[in-house]
């Protein structure tokens, strides 16, 4: 299946889209390299994005479920202009309105992949309200987990690969502060920040 993505910038950093068919499988903010190219990173872990991924999980609206195959973007052919690619564009749009303040909740369709516990993790991740956070205590409860499971969510969490559609940047830590996030924790501020100010609460991280 052919793999086409999208480029654009966003008052957070360049961003870049990725979809399968009609499914938008990553989001990814781009970092400048040493060298002087672009490098797509992991949404909360900070590390170089994979180039392959194992399972597939298929989702209606912004919602990430279910499980397949190995696929690697070596499989099919890679596309880089997205253009004209509808869920890439519906995607670039319905950003472009959560960052002027307008959209609140995504409902281009993902097919985000990633183990059965990922998918869990990233499904309970995208219940947690706009303008709102969670520890990874609370999202290791609410999948009723023991209390000790707060690592293995953090891991999942720092593993997602659509940045934003599956709000990683919602998950704080137990003592109310930020921790971990792509591109560092000013970008993950600004993102809480922008959801609070846009429903009409102060913002509560300098």
């Amino acid at each position: 299946m052919t793999i086409t993505t999208l480029t654009f910038d966003s008052p957070v950093g360049r961003m870049e889209l990725v979809a399968e068919g009609g499914a938008l499988t990553r989001a990814h903010f781009l970092v400048e390299t040493a060298e002087g190219g672009s490098q797509a990173v992991d949404n909360a872990s900070g590390v170089a994005a994979p180039t392959g991924w194992a399972g597939d999980a298929v989702a209606t609206g912004s919602r990430a479920a279910g499980a397949g195959a190995h696929r690697s973007a070596a499989a099919g052919g890679i596309r880089p202009d997205g253009s004209s690619h509808g869920v890439l564009q519906e995607a670039q749009r319905q950003f472009e309105a959560y960052f002027a303040g307008k959209l609140r909740e995504f409902t281009v369709p993902l097919a985000a992949r990633g183990t059965p516990f990922q998918r869990r993790v990233w499904e309970e991740l995208t219940s947690i309200p706009f303008g709102t956070t969670a520890s990874y205590g609370q999202i290791a409860a609410r999948l009723g987990m023991p209390p000790g499971a707060s690592r293995a969510v953090g891991t999942a969490n720092g593993a997602n690969p659509v940045a934003i559609i599956v709000p990683c940047h919602r998950v704080i830590g137990a003592n109310g502060k930020l921790v971990g996030y792509a591109g560092g924790l000013d970008r993950k501020r600004r993102l809480l920040n922008l959801e609070l100010t846009s429903s009409g609460q102060a913002a509560l991280f300098a």
